[in-house]
């Protein structure tokens, strides 16, 4: 019982320890998360703003896309990545040039005026996370929300899980919210 309470000791000093830095960068604000799993989860307000987005991902998350869906809002598309495995997900996403794979460097195409890149951290391989893959369509498309060409190519490397999303709207403003049970990330991007 000792030993238990001193590692409990330990372990709360070092996780106070870790959030003292010495660099002048903002710390990283942790991901939105609920407990809720409706397809209507996310804040629900329409993206202000098209500037690239990022947070962190959970320590020793290993995550692997199960279900792609697509949806239309008042105002706004959204594209949910559903996750299995453990952990919650980071994320970068941004406005690209052109569609091309980590990895291979082979370019994707993708239909529409602008690409939205999706790159979904804490990622792991299906084997490693003994999860199922999403084994649906390439694209995944939606009629009743015409701005998302599709939803293409969810392809793990490094770590990383990539995707790109087509749409038919020049840079529209994005957001991007990070769920809880399941864990999923959420692409909310204006419509015109």
């Amino acid at each position: 019982m000792r030993n238990a309470l001193v590692f409990v000791l330990i372990a709360a000093a070092a996780v106070s320890v870790s959030g003292c830095g010495t660099d002048d960068a903002p710390a990283a604000a942790p991901p939105t998360t609920s407990t809720t799993s409706t397809f209507a989860d996310a804040t629900g307000e329409v993206p202000a703003d098209a500037s690239p987005k990022s947070g962190a991902a959970s320590p020793g998350a290993a995550l692997t896309v199960t279900d792609i869906r697509i949806g239309r809002q008042p105002g706004f598309d959204r594209v949910v990545y559903e996750l299995g495995g453990t952990g919650s997900p980071g994320w970068q996403v941004a406005y690209t040039d052109s569609a091309v794979q980590d990895g291979s460097g082979k370019t994707v195409d993708v239909a529409g005026r602008a690409i939205l890149e999706v790159r979904i951290l804490g990622s792991a391989y299906p084997f490693d996370s003994t999860v199922p893959p999403f084994a649906g369509p390439d694209p995944v498309t939606d009629p009743g929300a015409p701005t998302i060409t599709g939803v293409y190519k969810k392809l793990v490397y490094e770590g990383v899980t990539q995707s790109f999303i087509g749409l038919d709207a020049d840079q529209p403003p994005f957001s991007v919210t990070a769920l809880a049970d399941p864990p999923r990330l959420v692409v909310d991007i204006a419509t015109p």
